[in-house]
């Protein structure tokens, strides 16, 4: 099995640091077993969003929900999930990597971050799945209201300040283009949520979300919610042509909000 060194320089309070990322690829994919992964060292925003985007370049149906999973909620927003029993079943799942995005709020996020450094600290040489910080803000997208996600953004950083107050902005802060630029200025990335859910095609507002600077999409998506999860295969073939139209990241996510992150409700 051939590894890829990646050699990330961030920018840490000390100065500049050398972080190297080991991450095993086979065939150009993300290497994804149920409880293995490869051990992977970085620090901070920078090397964290460089992560991501290696990951999201590996993404097919078959990664979520039990090697990666982008979407979910706790009751910090509109979930069921206390963090810790969230944290707990990624543990269980074997998930590689994943993001909480509670709605325009990363309270749930903050508390799971604290819980996994707890459980690393007591499981010393465990294989510990990466959490992301993660966030889903409402936004206007050709007079229609989506979702978009950010993935991987420093929550310190003033831009992404007003997208996490646990309500929806309005006026400018609340049109797409700034939600996306907010996003990035806070060293993240954005991806448009479920595309083929909304009133408007997902043909029209994924080329528009592209001219808004989106990064990505939300390719795999179950959109009837059907036991065992698994994407509906035409909407996901459709958005991942379009993603490749107009070279975005393909994403997967369960959008959880019930008990459990194998099911969306």
């Amino acid at each position: 099995m051939p590894t890829r060194m990646l050699l990330l320089l961030v920018r840490s309070t000390g100065g500049l640091e050398a972080v190297n990322v080991w991450f095993s690829i086979v065939k150009n994919k993300v290497f994804c077993t149920r409880g293995v992964m490869t051990t992977v060292n970085f620090a901070r925003t920078t090397a964290s969003k460089e992560l991501l985007k290696l990951v999201f370049q590996s993404i097919d149906a078959q990664s979520c929900p039990r090697c990666f999973n982008f979407h979910m909620h706790t009751v910090y927003s509109d979930g069921r999930l206390q963090p810790n029993t969230l944290m707990e079943q990624a543990i269980a799942i074997g998930l590689q990597g994943f993001a909480i995005t509670d709605h325009h709020s990363i309270d749930g996020y903050q508390v799971a971050q604290t819980w996994l450094e707890n459980w690393k600290w007591n499981n010393p040489g465990a294989n510990a799945p990466h959490l992301w910080s993660g966030v889903e803000i409402n936004a206007n997208l050709l007079n229609t209201e989506v979702h978009i996600l950010g993935y991987a953004f420093d929550p310190e950083e003033p831009s992404i300040t007003p997208y996490i107050q646990r309500t929806a902005t309005t006026d400018e802060d609340y049109e797409a283009e700034a939600v996306i630029a907010a996003i990035q200025q806070a060293g993240g990335l954005a991806v448009l949520a479920h595309p083929a859910r909304y009133k408007r095609s997902h043909f029209e507002l994924i080329p528009a979300s592209a001219v808004a600077g989106i990064d990505g999409v939300e390719t795999f998506y179950a959109y009837n919610n059907p036991n065992p999860w698994r994407p509906s295969a035409l909407e996901s073939l459709q958005v991942q042509q379009l993603a490749g139209e107009y070279g975005l990241f393909n994403t997967c996510g369960t959008d959880t909000h019930g008990l459990s992150l194998l099911q969306r409700l």
